[in-house]
């Protein structure tokens, strides 16, 4: 299968290297290109692409809201959305996060990582780059045991209590567990031990079910709070 993205970006030099990039790939095919917020979501409305490579900053319509159109609690049928920027503000993360965002990288990310990005987006999967992983994982850490990043809830600022049930993981997901919380990815995760991609996606997927975690990032904050 053919991975169809869809490029949005207001800087045609960044759309340019992105699109070299993601078409020197033999499963992914770029299959448009947009200028601002607006055509965006007109575009990927018209195209319905697999997944959508949106910039934080744009004209019209910024990232984040573009998100929300294409994949808010509102979509009838939302749109797999990563945000792609050169800035990591927090902000920035949980806003994105919270409008329904499957992944957030940084441009300076590579291109195995904004290829397995948009990998991970159409499988269902969210990626979030390694260093932001490790950033939020540390303000996790300074407001103490029983707080933990959730999207869409608490304070207005990312964190709020939570109570996560003790629901025992077996000894291969926490190994997940813990690879997801360094920032690895699902290939990475796979190399390290030894399985098959699919079984780390199962893994994955087991470990938020257990857990009533919704994304990797929440995974990375119970690994940290319960110091799995």
């Amino acid at each position: 299968m053919t991975i169809r993205v869809l490029l949005a970006d207001d800087q045609a030099i960044v759309r340019r290297g992105l699109r070299l990039i993601l078409d020197d790939q033999p499963d992914i095919t770029v299959v448009g290109e947009a200028a601002d917020g607006a055509e965006a979501v007109a575009l990927a409305r018209k195209l319905r692409p697999d997944v959508c490579l949106v910039d934080i900053r744009m004209p019209c319509l910024d990232g984040i809201e573009v998100t929300r159109a294409l994949a808010g609690p509102g979509c009838a049928s939302p749109l797999r959305v990563v945000i792609v920027t050169t800035f990591d503000l927090d902000e920035y993360v949980y806003g994105a996060l919270r409008a329904g965002a499957v992944g957030f990288i940084l441009k300076d990310a590579g291109p195995a990582l904004l290829a397995e990005a948009v990998r991970s987006a159409c499988a269902g999967d969210a990626l979030i780059s390694p260093s932001i992983t490790l950033r939020l994982l540390q303000r996790f850490a300074a407001a103490g045991p029983g707080t933990a990043a959730s999207p869409g809830a608490g304070d207005g600022d990312g964190t709020t209590a939570v109570t996560r049930p003790a629901i025992p993981l077996s000894e291969r997901e926490a190994e997940v567990t813990r690879a997801v919380a360094r920032g690895r990815t699902n290939q990475e995760i796979a190399a390290e031990l030894f399985i098959s991609l699919s079984t780390v996606k199962t893994h994955v997927a087991s470990v938020q079910q257990k857990l009533g975690l919704r994304n990797r990032v929440e995974i990375a904050a119970w690994a940290w709070e319960n110091r799995a």
